[in-house]
């Protein structure tokens, strides 16, 4: 299948951001949306736009960190349509920090979420496209991993890991399915309210130039409506002035 119309496209962390600006663009593109995250309200709301501008949308509350919400929210497509034919894994937190607060919880949450979510994402879906011969894994990263730099290691650690899973499977997927990474620089999204580190809060300068989520929808729009045979690995998307 080419093209987006028509593709029942999954997505977590589709309350808010980027997750939902890539919901509301694939939908108005002709895709059938399945979306997945916790707040409930949020996908009730998300879903009622989308339809009343006459896209398809369901939604199923999904929390990443735990298997079973990945493999109904898979099987929920599969029950509703029949197919699943792309999963954008979106769902991510970012509480950075220094590694002299020893914020551990937040770097287990960060693990869970950025990391463990996208496995059990991975497990949910492949038997599904394998057994389908056809399937797309689109998996939000971060140029975060692209450039290290201080209190984001361990948030660059999970997204890198994310990076090297994708990888590998890109090279086992064969002939059949799909794998691309989309990097985001900074973006205008609730990203930062998860910071907990008052040192951190303190310290960063208001950031006065971002991208907005609307632009990495694009490019999560762009490597889904490529003819089945190409494979648009990375896409790295910044801010102009984005060092």
């Amino acid at each position: 299948m080419t093209g987006i119309d028509g593709k029942v496209v999954a997505i977590t962390g589709a309350g808010s951001g980027i997750g939902e600006a890539s919901a509301l663009l694939l939908a108005a593109r002709g895709a059938k949306l399945v979306l997945g995250a916790r707040r409930s309200d949020r996908l009730e709301a998300l879903g009622a736009r989308i339809e009343a501008n006459g896209g398809t949308a369901v939604w199923k509350t999904t929390d990443v960190r735990r298997r079973g919400d990945l493999a109904d929210l898979v099987a929920y497509a599969c029950g509703r349509y029949g197919a699943l034919d792309v999963l954008v894994s979106n769902a991510g937190i970012g509480p950075i920090s220094p590694f002299d607060e020893l914020r551990v919880e937040d770097w287990d949450q960060m693990i869970d979420v950025n990391f463990r979510g996208v496995l059990h994402g991975i497990a949910a879906a492949l038997p599904v496209f394998r057994k389908q011969s056809t399937g797309q894994f689109v998996n939000v990263v971060s140029t975060a991993g692209l450039r290290i730099v201080p209190n984001q290691a361990v948030y660059a650690a999970t997204k890198n890991a994310v990076r090297t899973v994708s990888e590998g499977l890109r090279q086992e997927a064969g002939p059949d399915l799909r794998v691309t990474m989309i990097s985001p620089g900074y973006v205008a999204t609730e990203f930062a309210d998860s910071v907990t580190s008052p040192t951190v809060k303190s310290q960063a300068p208001a950031v006065d130039f971002s991208v907005s989520p609307d632009d990495i929808a694009r490019a999560v729009a762009f490597a889904i409506e490529q003819p089945s045979n190409v494979d648009v690995g990375d896409i790295v998307v910044r801010p102009t002035a984005q060092s």
